[in-house]
């Protein structure tokens, strides 16, 4: 048998519906709070910054909500996505263990992000919206969002976090290419941003500080809205088509998944490919592991509290119930720059609660290892991110050859790492250090989430 084997789905079965989790979990995620009130958010407190449409799925929990024809027209570019069995990669391993990955490096950004990108710009465009404010760590987000801007003719701002701005010029420059604004975060554009950088004029930034930043632009402009990468409950909607095609995929193969592994950051990766398969087992099918694999130096399902908090670091968004390591808190520079944010998706970090999911943490030093041994079996160089992952299925095949078991691992290679090579440079150099989080700035930033009453 040939060791390439991609599994490739005609475009007419590409999903015609978002698959939302809310419709099939066994307790309701908590809800959202007014900063002020402590009381449950209405479609009202969410006006300022997304436009309707996008609110209501928000809320919504119905189990599947229609893909508009014009956004599958844009999707029709790369999707349905190929996934691959890296026979390769388990010859060099030596696993029994059957390898899977469902791979959105190909998209025109380079990574899954397009699959919210496309649909958030498009219902910005019905609402008459002009201009789009957002952040972004690595640039993934950034970029797809820049291209979605292009196609629906909407200004996009984009608050880079400055170790990825400084780190990742060609994130940038894609980002400028596709025809957006790309700002170093903390700025001086911003009272939020001036504020950071009154106290420290080199801040390195955060996706929080970004999150503020891009906020607060759209809550003082009444042309502007936000746009969010990750995190939201409509942005993990979007992303299950990854997951919705990936089990037609594996029914091609002939395998289901034993094990399920994605990177997370915010969580919308993750849940792409995950929550249409728990979905599944919440309504009686099989039982399987799932496994979300974090960055060490920014380990919020492991070391976080699940509490309320603010989703940004100027304390300007609604409140949410997530596992967190503080608003305030900054991770330090490590280079998967989509994986520093100090909180994890409120719906993730609710299925956790239940016990439907785990969580690792791995070094980056770790990560950039499995990225390099992937891409000399596979081909692919994987981004900072994704390396993630791949380390985590990696660890998984390890064990079942200890075990002497044939288990089924699926993972998602969120994109590619092209515009990352300076990262792989600086780790052949061997110049990629593991950079450990400041335990003190933790616990103060932990004692300083906000009073919420039971």
């Amino acid at each position: 048998m040939s060791l390439q084997t991609k599994y490739l789905l005609d475009e007419s079965k590409m999903p015609k519906h978002w698959y939302n989790i809310a419709a099939d979990l066994p307790v309701p995620a908590p809800p959202v709070l007014h900063p002020g009130t402590k009381q449950p958010v209405g479609p009202d407190d969410l006006a300022p910054l997304f436009p309707m449409e996008l609110i209501m799925q928000e809320v919504s929990t119905e189990r599947e909500i229609e893909i508009p024809e014009p956004v599958r027209d844009v999707f029709r570019l790369w999707r349905p996505s190929p996934l691959f069995r890296a026979r390769r990669l388990e010859k060099v391993l030596g696993t029994p263990a059957r390898i899977y990955y469902k791979y959105e490096g190909v998209s025109p950004a380079g990574s899954h992000k397009p699959n919210t990108a496309i649909p958030q710009a498009w219902y910005n465009q019905q609402a008459g919206i002009k201009k789009i404010s957002t952040e972004t760590g690595a640039g993934q987000w950034g970029s797809s969002l820049a291209f979605a801007g292009a196609l629906f003719g909407i200004d996009v701002k984009v608050f880079q976090v400055r170790i990825s701005y400084d780190q990742k010029p060609y994130r940038r420059a894609l980002m400028e290419t596709y025809g957006a604004t790309c700002v170093a975060s903390p700025s001086n554009e911003t009272n939020s941003g001036r504020a950071i950088l009154a106290k420290d004029p080199n801040h390195p930034g955060s996706l929080g500080i970004a999150i503020s930043e891009a906020v607060e632009v759209a809550a003082t402009n009444d042309d502007t809205k936000y746009a969010l990468g990750s995190v939201l409950n409509h942005v993990l909607m979007h992303q299950t088509i990854v997951g919705q095609e990936a089990i037609l995929q594996m029914e091609m193969a002939g395998d289901d998944p034993d094990v399920l592994i994605g990177c997370t950051g915010g969580g919308s990766n993750f849940a792409g490919l995950v929550f249409p398969f728990l979905g599944l087992q919440l309504r009686g099918g099989k039982k399987r592991r799932i496994v979300a694999v974090e960055p060490a130096a920014c380990p919020s399902l492991t070391r976080g509290k699940y509490a309320y908090d603010f989703g940004d670091t100027a304390n300007l968004t609604p409140l949410t119930k997530m596992h967190t390591l503080g608003s305030t808190f900054t991770p330090p520079g490590f280079h998967a720059g989509g994986l520093r944010y100090h909180g994890m998706a409120p719906l993730v970090s609710h299925v956790k609660e239940l016990g439907l999911i785990e969580a690792v943490a791995f070094h980056q030093s770790q990560c950039f290892q499995a990225g390099v041994q992937f891409a000399r079996a596979e081909g692919i160089v994987p981004a900072p991110e994704a390396n993630h992952a791949v380390l985590g299925a990696i660890e998984e095949a390890m064990r079942c050859k200890r075990e002497g078991k044939s288990e089924v691992i699926l993972f998602n290679l969120s994109g590619h790492g092209h515009f990352d090579m300076s990262s792989y440079s600086a780790y052949m150099a061997g110049k990629l250090v593991d950079v450990p989080y400041d335990e003190a700035e933790l616990a103060m930033a932990l004692a300083g989430l906000p009073s919420v009453p039971a």
